[in-house]
């Protein structure tokens, strides 16, 4: 049962326009008549309304932040630097997964609207920008995470995929392949189809080389997995030279597929590399080439300019932070 403010009052023998200052500025109040408030909290469980408090005050001390995919560890480290920096200014980082769902962001972008959090970090689904738009206008500060805004119309910390998806399959035609397959999915995800973009780019480099798209439901490693089937269902000369996938967890799906029953050599048949550089890629049974993003520095970049926003209002300069990705080769296209 709820202990109210009131009861409080009522057990210390003071009004709860003093209970309120005791809990709030208890500076204003003499320390005999603090200690006695501070007794009945004690004695009756009260746990104060923090929530209550900050709607009322009109801001909360939380950020929301959006990601595609929360099982992602990329997205998980995102958080984790988001959350380092927040925690520097006393706020707290409130977690929500699109699970790449147009209606589950719109949830969540309208949920942190009405709780009036100091702002929201988001990693959009799609280029239609307005219900950002709108909740920018109703007074919240926004911040594009991982995805480049190119009307610079929101600050934005992102990495550059086209150089990331270029530097990728550069590596794999540097070793030789010339068959190349891109798996990725789906490719209204800016971040698949940058890496796309990048990729073909490299291709388009290299004359007699040649870029097979393999659409993919999803960027998980069971989508992975039942790429991977496939293509080891195919007879040898059939199959790519060389694999390149959006992200890791696609990548370990893959390599599982081709590995199991041993028909399928990684690298020496279908060199492979991922995208992200998650912690798994280099204890997977092949190790794992892989695209490097500085993930817990995004998160907290992103803050850093979210705050910056909040603080400046209409007279901010919004700001495109892009960081530039790293090749991290291991077995899968040395070995």
């Amino acid at each position: 049962m709820t202990v109210s403010v009131r009861e409080v009052a009522a057990l210390a023998g003071v009004s709860v326009g003093t209970v309120s200052n005791v809990l709030n500025r208890p500076e204003k109040v003499s320390p005999v008549t603090v200690e006695r408030v501070q007794r009945a909290v004690a004695e009756l469980g009260f746990v104060r309304n923090e929530a209550a408090r900050q709607l009322r005050a009109g801001q909360s001390h939380s950020i929301g932040l959006i990601v595609l995919d929360v099982r992602n560890p990329f997205f998980t480290d995102v958080a984790r630097g988001a959350e380092d920096r927040a925690a520097e200014g006393a706020l707290s980082v409130l977690l929500g997964n699109s699970d790449e769902k147009p209606e589950r962001e719109a949830a969540y972008v309208d949920l942190f609207q009405e709780q009036r959090v100091h702002g929201v970090l988001i990693s959009p689904l799609s280029e239609d920008l307005s219900r950002l738009r709108t909740l920018r206008e109703r007074g919240t500060a926004v911040v594009l995470v991982d995805r480049q805004d190119g009307a610079q119309e929101f600050s934005s910390v992102s990495v550059d995929d086209v150089a990331g998806g270029y530097l990728a399959v550069r590596h794999l035609l540097d070793l030789g392949r010339r068959r190349i397959a891109f798996v990725g999915g789906p490719n209204s995800i800016r971040q698949v189809s940058d890496r796309l973009r990048g990729a073909q780019n490299a291709v388009d480099e290299v004359y007699g080389a040649s870029l097979e798209v393999i659409d993919s439901d999803g960027l998980t490693v069971l989508h992975g997995r039942a790429v991977g089937d496939a293509l080891r269902d195919r007879a040898a000369f059939a199959r790519p030279e060389a694999v390149f996938a959006a992200n890791d967890l696609l990548a370990v799906g893959i390599l599982q597929a081709l590995t199991m029953l041993g028909e399928v050599r990684v690298p020496q048949d279908v060199a492979l590399i991922g995208y992200d550089d998650i912690d798994f890629a280099a204890a997977t049974v092949v190790p794992l080439s892989s695209i490097r993003q500085p993930s817990t520095l995004i998160g907290s970049t992103a803050v850093d300019l979210l705050l910056r926003e909040a603080a400046g209002g209409t007279e901010f300069v919004r700001e495109q932070i892009v960081f530039q990705p790293e090749l991290v080769v291991r077995a899968s296209t040395a070995g």
